[in-house]
C-alpha cells in the first residue's frame, strides 16, 4: 500500500533521504556538532535563495515568517502598500494592519496577476515605508512576475522597503533576492525546500538592517537576536530551535544544488507544462492564463454541475491528495500542487486517480489519455 500522495500547495512530498536524516536522535544546540550542520543550513540557504545577506530561521510556518518581518520592520504608523493577488496577499495585509501599521491594498481580481506599473504608478502617489508582495499566490495559482515589479519599484523609490511573501516560490523557481534588489524575502520549508513544515526562513537586506533603528515589538521573533546568533564562531539561535526540521533541511537543500538550481527551476517548468495539457486532455479549462500561471501549482475550474468535493473524496480513495479552492472559489476550483520534490511518477499516479475518479462520477474520459500525454511531453 503506498502513502498518501501529496499533491498540495504545501505540505509537499519529503524525499527519503531527507526523512533518514531526520531519523536520527538530535544534536544539542549549543555545541559544535549543531553549530556545523547550522552553518551548512544557512550556507546552502543563501545559495539557493542567491543572496549574500543573512538567512535568519525561526521555528515557524511561513505565516510566522511574515509575521516577524512586520513585528522587525515596521512601526505602528508606518505607511504600506500591501498587493494583493488572493488569500495569502490579503494575510500579509492583515498581519501588518495588527500590528497597527497603516496599509493601503492594491487588489486585483482573483486569477489574475498584478501589474508592474500599477505598483510603480501607487508607490509614487504617496510616500511609503514599505511594499508588501506574494511571489505565488497558491490560492489562484497565479505568480507575480517579480522581476519586473523589483525594477519598477526600485524606479518608482529607491529607499521603499521590498518585502516578498516567496514562502511557496523560493527554491521552486527564481527569486532572486540580490539581483531583484529585495529588502526582505520570507519562506518555509514545506514547500518548494522539500522538508517537512516547521521551518522559515528570512533574508534580510542592509537597507531593512539601517531601517531597524530600535528594538522590535517582538521578543521571540527578533532579528537582531538571531543576527547575533548567526555572527558567532560557532553560530546558533537565540532559543531551541527545531533541530531535527534542520538536520532535514540541510539535507533538502543538498539535494537541491546537486540536481542545480536551474535544472531544479527547468523541472518545475516541465512537470507544470505536462500537468496542464493532461488535464486539458481530459476536457479540464485552466483558471488563470497560461501566461500567468505558476509552475508551482495548477488551479483548475470545475466544469459546470461538477462536484469538486466528491471528486477530491474519490481521489483521496486513490491516495492521492489535492486542495480545493479557497474562500469565494471553494466548489469552484481545485488545485494540483507540482513542487518540491515532483517527478514523472508522482504525476502519473496522480492522474490515474484523476481518471479514476473521473469514471465513478460518470464522466466519459477515455482510460489512459492523460497518461499518454504526460509521457509524450516528460520523455
Amino acid at each position: 500500500m503506498h502513502e498518501k500522495l501529496l499533491m498540495t500547495p504545501g505540505p509537499t512530498m519529503v524525499p527519503e533521504r531527507v526523512l533518514k536524516a531526520m531519523a536520527k536522535q538530535p544534536v544539542h544546540h549549543r555545541t559544535p556538532d549543531f553549530g556545523e550542520i547550522f552553518k551548512s543550513m544557512n550556507r546552502k540557504l543563501q545559495e539557493v535563495f542567491e543572496t549574500k545577506n543573512y538567512v535568519l530561521t525561526f521555528p515557524a510556518s511561513g505565516t510566522g515568517g511574515m509575521e516577524a518581518a512586520v513585528a522587525n520592520v515596521f512601526k505602528p504608523g508606518d505607511k504600506v502598500l500591501a498587493v494583493s493577488i488572493g488569500v495569502f496577499g490579503d494575510r500579509f495585509a492583515q498581519i501588518a494592519k495588527r500590528f497597527g501599521v497603516d496599509v493601503d491594498i492594491l487588489s486585483y481580481q482573483w486569477g489574475y496577476a498584478a501589474s508592474p506599473d500599477d505598483v510603480a504608478q501607487r508607490l509614487k502617489s504617496s510616500k511609503y515605508k514599505g511594499l508588501l508582495i506574494t511571489h505565488n499566490e497558491t490560492s489562484t495559482g497565479v505568480i507575480n512576475d517579480i522581476e519586473a515589479i523589483c525594477k519598477r519599484v526600485r524606479e518608482a523609490d529607491k529607499d521603499v522597503l521590498i518585502v516578498v511573501d516567496a514562502v511557496s516560490s523560493a527554491g521552486g523557481v527564481p527569486v532572486r533576492v540580490d539581483a531583484n534588489d529585495i529588502d526582505v524575502m520570507v519562506t518555509a520549508s514545506q514547500k518548494a525546500l522539500m522538508a517537512p513544515p516547521g521551518l522559515a526562513f528570512v533574508t534580510v537586506s542592509e537597507r531593512a538592517w539601517k531601517a531597524m533603528e530600535s528594538d522590535g515589538v517582538s521578543y521571540y521573533w527578533d532579528f537582531k537576536a538571531a543576527k547575533k546568533g548567526l555572527q558567532k564562531a560557532i553560530p546558533d539561535t537565540p532559543y531551541t530551535p527545531a533541530i531535527s526540521l534542520i538536520v532535514a533541511q540541510n539535507e533538502a537543500l543538498s539535494m537541491i544544488l546537486e540536481e542545480g538550481l536551474e535544472n531544479v527551476f527547468l523541472r518545475h517548468q516541465n512537470i507544470a507544462h505536462a500537468t496542464r495539457a493532461a488535464l486539458v486532455s481530459l476536457g479540464f479549462e485552466l483558471f488563470p492564463q497560461e501566461s500567468i500561471s505558476s509552475p508551482l501549482i495548477t488551479a483548475v475550474k470545475a466544469p459546470q454541475g461538477f462536484d469538486v468535493a466528491r471528486f477530491l473524496a474519490l481521489v483521496d480513495q486513490r491516495g492521492v491528495v489535492l486542495t480545493g479552492g479557497q474562500k469565494h472559489l471553494k466548489g469552484q476550483i481545485f488545485r494540483i500542487g507540482h513542487m518540491g520534490y515532483i517527478n514523472k511518477d508522482f504525476l502519473m499516479r496522480a492522474f490515474e486517480a484523476i481518471e479514476g475518479a473521473m469514471v465513478d462520477m460518470g464522466y466519459g474520459v477515455e482510460k489512459g489519455a492523460s497518461i499518454k500525454v504526460l509521457n509524450e511531453i516528460l520523455n
